[in-house]
């Protein structure tokens, strides 16, 4: 059978989700009129939330004060701080004048979760959902107005059936925890997600998950077999109480806008026991240009089982002192043998010169951890370890669906130099994801891109002059892009969160409209009707969540 090319994918399966939007438009929603965000109260004290919490969720959870206590942690609690810092993974809302919450609540049993949103709900305070605290913009831990966090790090089981080639993982759990939890039951299982093992992954799965196995078998919301949700009326729903068009809906749309996602069942994948990963350096004088620019070409057909990965970052000139050049670093991912890879990159890339004595042979697991900077030969075992250092950061994205040409490349690294700090991130598209149409699942951004950008700048001087620089540099660098990415709407990843493109100050579907189109493409309609529907009154509300319609 002929392979079916990339534009007669993005065809098909364009027909495909027109039809299921207009079968889905049909449907009747139980919205009403009032279905509007409401002001919130005058800020209470801090003192009079723990007081109102403390009795109800005794009330709600049928269980002893003492005990309803021990998981609520108000700002005079000595370990307020100490939780609320632990996940806060951007130095940037550390300051003293980033507003905190009224009250922290750490569950650790899933009736906890029911009784906080019963209780948050029945007083219109918002509440913030946190299960890793990678969130880009802190939006699991702050807010301009007064809130409380639902803090998911107790509930963090990871349950790994070899016989069913499944997976049972609570929202809080870390991907280290889950793939070393893999590890343990066999060496020849993964799980399709990202390279960050301290990345939580309720946050994470519900955003999409993206990988470096997504050429081979895409991303982490299309092995999502079962999910469990508390809704805004405090039921756990699994994926046959809750219905498809929720279950679709937490699967890259994000799971904040529609309740608190309590777990995920998924299924795992096959994985070779000897998988070979590269880091190869390129400067501008080695070709970079050249070599970008045919990584561009070859990487939707290449071989499946591989993944690359460029870093571009300006860096210090050793041939002209006190001057900078372009870096390009090629990472990768091979699910197989240096042989075979060293095969297929000859054969497809032989420009690169990757040869044997490039690669590195390892375990699935292993590979984690030379995708995270360990050292070779780190125990897996560090996958358990929760402590990340972040710095202050910002982060943007964007989707690249025509080769940007030579003369394109040759004004990026001038640009890159002129800048001298942002750096960018190319992520291979391709394999796995031109075959899984659009509206498959929520996360849209399929067929017809070649590879998604991430721009990335870190610092660790705190300040506003500090931070106005560096803003303005990404943002000046996300500017330069402009010609070279998606158009109308300019795409952008969930899971890279940027408030840059819009924020929702009033809770309207117009206002939600511009950041929800460049993150959700055609499925943000129907995001918008399952809001509708399972959150009438826009209860689960944030700076960029999925608006309800006006009425």
């Amino acid at each position: 059978m002929q392979k079916q090319t990339t534009m007669e994918s993005v065809i098909n399966h364009t027909l495909l989700c027109l039809l299921l939007l207009l079968s889905f438009s049909i449907l009747p929603f139980p919205w009403s009129s009032s279905a509007q965000p409401t002001s919130p109260s005058p800020s209470p004290s801090s003192s009079s939330v723990y007081n109102y919490f403390l009795q109800c969720l005794k009330n709600q959870s049928n269980e002893q004060e003492d005990s309803v206590s021990t998981i609520l942690f108000s700002p005079t609690n000595a370990d307020f701080s100490s939780i609320l810092d632990a996940y806060i993974r951007n130095e940037r809302f550390t300051s003293p004048t980033t507003r905190k919450p009224l009250l922290i609540i750490t569950p650790t049993a899933k009736p906890h979760i029911s009784a906080a949103v019963v209780c948050s709900k029945s007083i219109n305070l918002q509440i913030k959902i946190r299960s890793g605290g990678h969130d880009y913009e802190g939006l699991s831990y702050i807010s301009d107005r007064p809130f409380i966090i639902l803090d998911m790090f107790n509930l963090r089981e990871v349950s790994v059936d070899i016989p069913s080639q499944t997976a049972y993982v609570e929202a809080g759990a870390t991907l280290g925890e889950l793939y070393y939890g893999i590890w343990n039951k066999s060496k020849v299982h993964g799980f399709p997600a990202g390279v960050c093992p301290t990345v939580g992954v309720g946050g994470h799965v519900s955003g999409g998950g993206y990988g470096n196995m997504l050429r081979r078998y895409g991303l982490s919301v299309d092995h999502v077999i079962d999910a469990e949700i508390v809704d805004v009326n405090g039921r756990i729903l699994d994926r046959k109480s809750m219905g498809e068009d929720l279950f679709w809906a937490i699967r890259g749309g994000g799971g904040a806008s529609f309740g608190v996602v309590v777990s995920f069942t998924v299924n795992l994948v096959a994985v070779p026991e000897t998988v070979t990963a590269f880091r190869i350096e390129r400067f501008l004088t080695d070709n970079a240009t050249d070599l970008v620019y045919k990584w561009q070409t070859v990487m939707q057909d290449i071989d499946d089982d591989l993944f690359i990965r460029l870093l571009l970052q300006p860096v210090t000139d050793k041939t002209k002192k006190g001057s900078l050049t372009v870096r390009v670093t090629f990472i990768s991912l091979f699910l197989g043998d240096s042989d075979r890879l060293v095969s297929v990159m000859s054969s497809a890339f032989p420009e690169l010169g990757a040869n044997k004595s490039d690669c590195q042979e390892m375990g699935w697991a292993e590979s984690v951890l030379f995708w995270s900077n360990y050292d070779n030969g780190t125990p897996v075992e560090v996958l358990l370890n929760r402590t990340y250092d972040s710095g202050y950061l910002k982060r943007k994205s964007d989707y690249v669906q025509d080769p940007i040409p030579k003369e394109g490349l040759e004004l990026l690294w001038q640009k890159l130099i002129e800048l001298g700090k942002p750096g960018l991130v190319f992520n291979s598209y391709g394999g796995k994801m031109n075959q899984i149409p659009a509206c498959a699942t929520a996360f849209p951004h399929r067929a017809g891109n070649l590879y998604k950008i991430q721009y990335s700048t870190t610092w660790n001087v705190a300040g506003e002059a500090a931070e106005s620089e560096y803003l303005g540099k990404i943002r000046e660098l996300y500017s330069f892009m402009t010609p070279y990415v998606s158009k109308n709407p300019r795409g952008a990843y969930l899971n890279y969160r940027d408030l840059d493109i819009g924020v929702n100050h009033n809770g309207t579907y117009e206002e939600g409209k511009v950041y929800g189109q460049k993150y959700f493409l055609g499925n943000f309609n129907r995001l918008v009707k399952v809001k509708s529907m399972v959150d009438p009154d826009n209860f689960f509300q944030n700076e960029q969540s999925i608006p309800i319609l006006d009425s």
